[in-house]
């Protein structure tokens, strides 16, 4: 119903934030993530929102990026998991990162989201990993202009990078993290598993 929700923040908590449009206080569910970003009291902010519409309830839920958000609709289509599953798993990592988590097949790391087991983190991968790529995410842009291409499936289908890739973790550097700074490779084709060994701890520093 609403695209987005831009006014005057006027209270925010840890799940929810209260935003003043035209002397009108629209309550808002946010994220822990979302609420530590936000704007302080009396200054301006803009929520892009989704809207649940319920027997009993009429919610809006409110991201600072259209990643998240976007992120946050593809949670919920997963069995299992709801709007306040979907929020937990923003409020331990942006939309961003949980997109990577998902390429990753990293299931430790979305497992540490509130009310997010194993098995349910499982099925988050198994039922999005093949939906999304590196392309959705915010750094995309930047990763456009300086000539990365790499998405997720290249990352798991070079030969070099899958090497990369099983080093990094050796190292200690969780999946996410790995697959995020091998992606953000410049020319990464032409590299073998060392140069893209070396590349990748670079941006990770």
């Amino acid at each position: 119903m609403f695209a987005y929700v831009k006014g005057i923040v006027a209270d925010i908590a840890e799940d929810c934030c209260v935003i003043d449009v035209h002397d009108i206080g629209i309550n808002i569910h946010i994220s822990a993530q979302t609420a530590a970003r936000l704007p302080g009291i009396g200054q301006e902010a803009r929520l892009y929102t989704y809207t649940s519409v319920r027997e009993d309830a009429f919610w809006l839920y409110g991201f600072l990026s259209k990643g998240d958000l976007e992120m946050f609709k593809r949670c919920i289509t997963v069995s299992g998991i709801g709007p306040k599953g979907a929020l937990g798993l923003l409020s331990v990592m942006d939309g961003d990162q949980l997109r990577f988590a998902i390429l990753a097949q990293d299931v430790k790391a979305i497992s540490k989201a509130p009310g997010i087991g194993k098995r349910t983190a499982e099925r988050l991968v198994l039922e999005l990993k093949d939906k999304l790529d590196y392309a959705g995410a915010e750094l995309s842009k930047e990763t456009a202009a300086h000539g990365s291409e790499m998405g997720a499936g290249a990352v798991l289908d070079h030969p070099g990078m899958r090497e990369a890739l099983e080093a990094l973790v050796a190292l200690g550097y969780g999946q996410t993290e790995a697959m995020k700074a091998l992606s953000q490779v410049e020319d990464a084709d032409s590299l073998d598993s060392s140069a893209l060994l070396k590349q990748a701890l670079k941006k990770i520093f």
